[in-house]
């Protein structure tokens, strides 16, 4: 290998060689710490080591050689030559005589390789002549007591140079191979630990990539859309669901309530543990005890087995209790306590149980309004609603309509082997409907939209509601209240966001109809005013959407007469749609 220039530069004056051995050895040894400490790759610096040795001894060659852990060369640097070279010279250097290095860990002084027995098979280098004395020199390059490497060099004495003892030679070899053996020993420290924290930065990352790959599965899951409402739910769940709080999520039915407590789920601490689910709604009080705390082997007629409860299936993990509203006063006292203690018995059993459980409740019944009528306790109550999350309607969101009516239908198309198509009409039909159901009800709308149709483009006219056979609209539409002017609030608990009115089996004209038909100004007759000022945007606008926004059908159902219901949309800014 060729020197670098520093190694050059430190090649002493001539006038240094009439100082003493031990001067020169002294002035090695610094020159030599000084290339050590410099940083740059281990093979150019040993190489270094050995121009700078070939001006301070008299040296005719000189090979580094580095052992890895089977005692095989992984590194041979040689001065002045190619990697390959200094292998090939290293090579024909005698096993016995490095062996005897490795072996002993002691230097190795050879005065004359001819009548030495370790060198019986050597053949001197051509251009070396024939009355030249050739000596060697090797000492182990050790970490700590381990050999891990051999410093050897040679020296040919001819007949204009005088042979001298090879004591100081040794000692200053053995310098330079300690301070070799502990950089080599610091580098493969640094390389060790390099490695360390390339692993750990490459385990960072795959758990970043696995992070992102989870955050990407919560993003498209089942919950879909864009719009600013369901954004701030998600932002909502991510923050929310990193910790190990009670989630109660709330909400009209229909609106998704069980997969955003799966997403709340997914991106928790417990995600690796299990989410388990139950109605609330759906079992008898009974039945509910025994499906949450299970039961023990003859606790009641039928109990032929002892049986694991919900709580005791999702220790460690997430329990989703939805329709939380509708369990009875008495259950709500026993489920208060695992709620609070995280303790209970099974059904027939006297062990008491503990779990670690979170639980994600959900109801669409207003908690409030049923604690304040004692319907519901108000412990369980606050015990239940530590995080709060309201769940937007999809009315709230109407921008994300088309993209879950396209999810819808694609859902359909592979569950069905069809294909189908939906058109403009189509999405102005869907973006335009009330849809009290939510997501329910959008999502049975285009699976009976789409059996239903006759091609694959599915226009306008291929949904009920243009056939007048919506049953949602003829569900609510049939809800009979006290007075006729009653609002049907939907659960959202929230005054004037839904509102659906009663519309009438026989429809009497008013006694406004009348005095409005003899009104020659609309505009200006005051019992029109005043009896459309009574009707509010929110009433209108559910009259419209009951009606298929159809003018005559809405002035029906709000008890006007169609001159009332254009002076109230022109007073709301209301503008009409229509297919």
């Amino acid at each position: 290998m060729i020197a670098s220039h520093e190694a050059k530069a430190a090649i002493p004056p001539a006038h240094m060689l009439t100082h003493t051995r031990a001067d020169i050895a002294l002035r090695g040894v610094y020159e030599i710490s000084k290339i050590l400490v410099t940083p740059d790759r281990l093979e150019r610096m040993l190489a270094n080591v050995l121009t700078l040795l070939s001006s301070f001894l008299d040296m005719h060659h000189g090979i580094f050689a580095l052992l890895d852990d089977d005692g095989e060369p992984r590194s041979v640097v040689g001065i002045g030559w190619r990697e390959e070279q200094a292998h090939e010279y290293f090579g024909r250097l005698p096993e016995r005589a490095v062996g005897q290095i490795v072996t002993t860990g002691m230097p190795v002084v050879v005065s004359n390789i001819s009548t030495s027995p370790l060198f019986a098979d050597w053949e001197p280098e051509e251009g070396v002549a024939e009355d030249s004395r050739v000596s060697f020199l090797g000492v182990p390059i050790k970490d700590r007591d381990k050999v891990i490497g051999t410093l050897t060099i040679e020296q040919i004495w001819g007949s204009e140079s005088t042979y001298h003892s090879a004591d100081e030679d040794v000692r200053f070899l053995t310098m330079v191979a300690n301070l070799v053996g502990q950089t080599v020993r610091l580098m493969g420290v640094i390389g060790r630990d390099r490695e360390r924290l390339l692993e750990r930065q490459r385990l960072l990352e795959k758990e970043l990539s696995g992070s992102s790959a989870a955050s990407k599965k919560f993003e498209s899951n089942d919950i879909l859309g864009e719009s600013p409402a369901i954004r701030a739910v998600l932002d909502k769940i991510r923050i929310a669901g990193a910790s190990h709080s009670t989630i109660l999520l709330r909400g009209e039915s229909g609106t998704g309530k069980e997969l955003f407590a799966r997403a709340a789920h997914d991106c928790s601490p417990r995600a690796k543990k299990a989410f388990v689910k139950l109605n609330c709604a759906a079992l008898p009080e009974s039945v509910l005890e025994s499906e949450l705390f299970g039961h023990e082997k003859g606790a009641f007629t039928g109990a032929v087995n002892q049986r694991k409860g919900r709580f005791e299936l999702a220790d460690g993990g997430t329990l989703f209790l939805d329709e939380i509203g509708e369990i009875s006063s008495t259950f709500q006292a026993k489920l208060l306590r695992v709620l609070q203690e995280g303790e209970f018995e099974r059904v027939g059993g006297t062990k008491t149980l503990k779990v670690d459980v979170r639980i994600i409740c959900a109801t669409n019944r207003n908690l409030e309004q049923a604690v304040a009528k004692g319907e519901f306790r108000a412990d369980l109550y606050y015990r239940i609603n530590v995080i709060s999350i309201r769940l937007p309607a999809l009315r709230d969101r109407k921008e994300d309509v088309p993209v879950l009516a396209r999810a819808f239908l694609q859902r359909f198309d592979e569950a069905n082997h069809t294909h189908h198509d939906l058109s403009e009409s189509a999405l102005s039909i869907l973006e335009g409907c009330y849809f009290p159901g939510n997501v329910r009800e959008l999502e049975n709308c285009i699976e009976r939209t789409a059996t239903l149709a006759r091609g694959e483009g599915i226009t306008a006219e291929d949904f009920a509601c243009r056939q007048d056979e919506c049953l949602s609209a003829m569900l609510w539409r049939s809800a009979v209240p006290s007075s006729p002017f009653d609002i049907i609030q939907l659960p959202n608990e929230r005054p004037g966001d839904v509102a659906v009115l009663n519309r009438p089996a026989v429809a009497e004209p008013p006694q406004a109809d009348s005095a409005s038909t003899t009104c020659d100004k609309a505009d200006d007759c005051e019992h029109v005013k005043s009896d459309s000022l009574k009707v509010s945007r929110e009433q209108l606008i559910a009259a419209l959407e009951a009606s298929g926004w159809v003018q005559a059908k809405a002035a029906r159902l709000l008890k006007l007469t169609p001159r009332q219901i254009g002076y109230a949309l022109r007073k709301h800014g209301i503008e009409v749609k229509r297919f």
